[in-house]
């Protein structure tokens, strides 16, 4: 990739991003840019990765051909107002935070821009993010493809269209949460058993990792998967009605959509 690549901001996400970028050789550490105002952070961030820092968000957007905003929503209108009048014509924005929409950062702006809206989730922290990227219409598809291969170096991406970002927030941004609260209760479980609480997460966790791979690697609808577990009269079967019995799918389904509501809510 010919690009500079930019970081305004430079937390938990924005390190996982510059980790994988310099792990899949994609741009060289010389070549990427980072500004924050702590200058704690920048320091571990320069030691870890070799980058080149600054706390002058100037300087990253007048040098950088890629900049990601990983600074939270409420913080866009200042940064964005401290960098407008720098950046490049060709510049190409990545917001990768909740309740800003393409719109909206293009209107922060005041102009026309290349505007990539993405959700990562923090599974990015150790390899494995799942992020959504919706890209505007006045991107090449050499520009897309760019944006995909950054986000494809720390877990997977799907392009879609903007208006499916409040799904994805949803299915894959927010639930993290609830697939630890489900590991949480299984360990939980396997404690009451009389299983020691390190090795039931454990087996919980690596019960989830291994059925997530089923799902990816084989291709398989997921109901399928799960008859292929459930012998008759057997003991999973056994737990599958217990599910059933107490709205394990429904409270699944109305956790997802009270997330997406609230996505849309901070779009507004």
């Amino acid at each position: 990739m010919n690009r500079k690549i930019g970081f305004i901001g430079s937390g938990n996400m924005g390190g996982a991003m510059i980790g994988g970028i310099i792990r899949a050789n994609l741009v060289a550490k010389e070549e990427i840019y980072v500004s924050d105002i702590s200058e704690k952070s920048l320091e571990k961030v320069k030691e870890k990765y070799g980058v080149n820092t600054t706390t002058d968000n100037t300087v990253v957007a007048s040098t950088c051909d890629v900049i990601v905003l990983s600074v939270k929503p409420q913080f866009y209108p200042v940064v964005i107002s401290g960098i407008k009048d720098v950046v490049k014509d060709d510049v190409i924005i990545v917001v990768i935070a909740a309740g800003q929409s393409s719109d909206a950062v293009k209107e922060l702006f005041g102009k026309e821009l290349k505007v990539a809206k993405a959700m990562p989730n923090t599974p990015a922290l150790v390899g494995e993010g799942m992020a959504a990227i919706a890209p505007s219409k006045n991107m090449t598809q050499e520009e897309i493809d760019d944006i995909v291969a950054i986000f494809n170096s720390f877990g997977k991406s799907e392009v879609v269209a903007e208006p499916l970002m409040d799904a994805v927030t949803a299915v894959s941004g927010s639930s993290p949460a609830y697939v630890y609260m489900f590991i949480e209760a299984m360990a939980d479980a396997a404690v009451l058993e009389g299983m020691a609480r390190p090795q039931a997460y454990k087996f919980a966790a690596q019960a989830v990792l291994g059925a997530a791979q089923m799902v990816l690697q084989t291709g398989k609808h997921p109901g399928e998967l799960k008859d292929m577990v459930c012998s008759p009269g057997g003991t999973t079967i056994a737990a599958v009605e217990k599910l059933e019995e107490t709205g394990f799918r429904s409270s699944v389904m109305k956790a997802m959509k009270a997330c997406a509501d609230k996505s849309r809510d901070m779009s507004k």
